[in-house]
């Protein structure tokens, strides 16, 4: 009986040396090709060229080499077919009993910076796809291994019981099809990015996990979290310094927290309480940006994310300390001030150092069955925006708080109304049925606060009641996209009141 066969051609050289020793000593003949051949021939391994067993060199710069009945049929073959097997014994084709392929590293590739076209094309593998798929389909009768956390598993398999079961192939299977269709998305990703293809009729996407989570939104529900391949930014990329895992409901808020931070370039502090801002605080240095996201709901804060965009220096980290926190993010922590926090066993710390935006990376929303693509609400708010429709204008002072007032504001579920004064945020209606209704909530929050504060809504007045209520707590400004049938209501009932309002001609709707 002749010796098993096993064909072994990787990029990711990873343990390789050691694998394929542990199959010479079990008695299989090993095949390979180019780099690989090399590495283990020079690690003293028995290897016999794939160019043997096709009879045919490797050409085009080793672009056809594995591409050969010779290969394929000894993949393909079923041994309990007997034609099968008449077939390839006619042709003095051996049956491959075992494949260890992976390839070209095409991601890899795209991600050095300035890859020419070219380059990136010719990183493409079309041999190493096709021998992993023909190994996976005749799973039954040929062991096909694409990562290389499997030899351990794989060896142990065949010393103790000379082979490895079907419901183990199955999963080596499973494994092969999903690697070759994150391979071939990641290309058709970058193709279409070079092709400013937009929307695609085809729509592939491809996500490695970064972890599973204890439960989803509630504790009957599971739940894992992913990072979208060919991202380079976003809260998959943070790193956890210290504190217990992550729950999806962490994520969720972690993200919300962190997305309203990177709006601003001054010192900022947010604190978000399920997907909504409950205080955010600017300031000269951070420990009082701090302060005002604090003093800005002392009550909601319990329990919440605080992030921001400043590394966090030991005098905030003496005030963080102080309350319960779930999560603090920030693109870095002092050494003092992580001494000070991990004396909290739970807390989880988080460093996200974004280095690079991609504006063309979509947002996805999922639906039971579907999927929501758009571009990121990114607009930024620039000065021939702003169009003041009252008698009465904006002080400088009242300006900087809109604007303030406007970064938060898109970010705060609709409909959304938001009030600022000074440095912080003072009152959040979030997620009402009506504009008003939010107006009310705000309000409420604010208490004496609202007198001589400023309004952001998300989006326009389409009645003068909003106005009204902002009047009555004596809030001196408004800036709100316009565009009602009804604008000139409103803008009256802020000229009867003395309030300045202004126009941006832009909505930020969240839902």
């Amino acid at each position: 009986m002749s010796k098993k066969r096993a064909l072994i051609s990787v990029s990711d050289k990873r343990g390789i040396v050691d694998f394929a020793k542990e199959l010479d000593t079990l008695g299989f003949e090993i095949i390979s090709t180019g780099g690989t051949k090399r590495t283990l021939e020079e690690a003293g391994i028995a290897v016999r060229s794939i160019s043997e067993i096709t009879g045919f060199p490797e050409i085009m710069d080793g672009r056809v080499k594995t591409l050969h009945p010779n290969i394929f049929a000894g993949l393909l073959a079923i041994r309990e077919n007997e034609s099968h097997m008449q077939q390839i014994k006619e042709q003095n084709i051996q049956p491959i009993d075992l494949v260890v392929v992976n390839l070209y590293p095409f991601k890899e590739t795209i991600s050095k910076p300035n890859v020419t076209f070219a380059e990136a094309i010719e990183n493409i593998d079309i041999g190493g796809p096709s021998m992993l798929r023909a190994a996976a389909k005749n799973h039954q009768d040929v062991i096909v291994i694409v990562d290389p956390k499997d030899y351990e598993l794989v060896i142990k398999m065949i010393r103790e019981n000379g082979n490895v079961d079907l419901s183990t192939r199955k999963q080596l299977a499973l494994k092969v099809f999903q690697h070759t269709a994150a391979y071939d998305t990641i290309i058709s990703q970058y193709l279409a990015e070079q092709l400013e293809v937009d929307a695609p009729e085809q729509l592939t996407l491809t996500f490695e996990k970064v972890q599973d989570l204890r439960y989803g939104e509630n504790p009957h529900q599971k739940a894992s979290f992913y990072r979208q391949s060919l991202a380079k930014e976003g809260l998959a990329f943070a790193k956890q310094l210290h504190g217990k895992e992550l729950s999806y409901n962490n994520i969720q808020d972690t993200n919300a927290a962190w997305e309203i931070a990177k709006e601003f370039t001054e010192p900022v502090v947010v604190a978000v309480k399920h997907m909504n801002p409950c205080g955010v605080g600017v300031g000269d240095n951070l420990l009082e940006a701090f302060t005002n996201a604090y003093e800005a709901d002392p009550v909601s804060i319990f329990g919440g994310i605080i992030a921001t965009n400043q590394i966090i220096d030991e005098e905030t980290a003496k005030k963080l300390k102080e309350i319960f926190l779930e999560v603090i993010i920030a693109p870095g922590f002092e050494e003092k001030a992580l001494e000070i926090l991990t004396t909290k066993k739970n807390l989880r710390l988080l460093e996200l150092k974004e280095e690079e935006h991609n504006p063309k990376a979509k947002k996805m929303i999922s639906v039971l069955g579907g999927l929501l693509v758009q571009d990121q609400d990114q607009r930024p708010l620039l000065d021939e925006d702003l169009t003041v429709v009252t008698k009465k204008a904006p002080t400088k002072e009242e300006m900087e708080q809109l604007r303030f007032a406007w970064k938060v504001v898109k970010h705060v579920k609709s409909n959304a109304i938001v009030l600022v004064k000074g440095k912080q945020t003072i009152g959040v209606g979030a997620g009402q049925m009506n504009r008003v209704g939010a107006a009310k909530i705000a309000i409420e929050q604010a208490g004496e606060k609202a007198k001589g504060s400023v309004m952001a809504s998300d989006a326009f007045f389409p009645m003068p009641d909003t106005v009204q209520e902002a009047a009555k707590a004596g809030i001196t400004a408004i800036i709100q996209p316009g565009g009602s049938i009804r604008d000139q209501d409103s803008i009256a009932e802020a000229d009867k009141h003395g309030i300045a309002m202004v126009f941006t001609g832009i909505r930020h709707f969240k839902h």
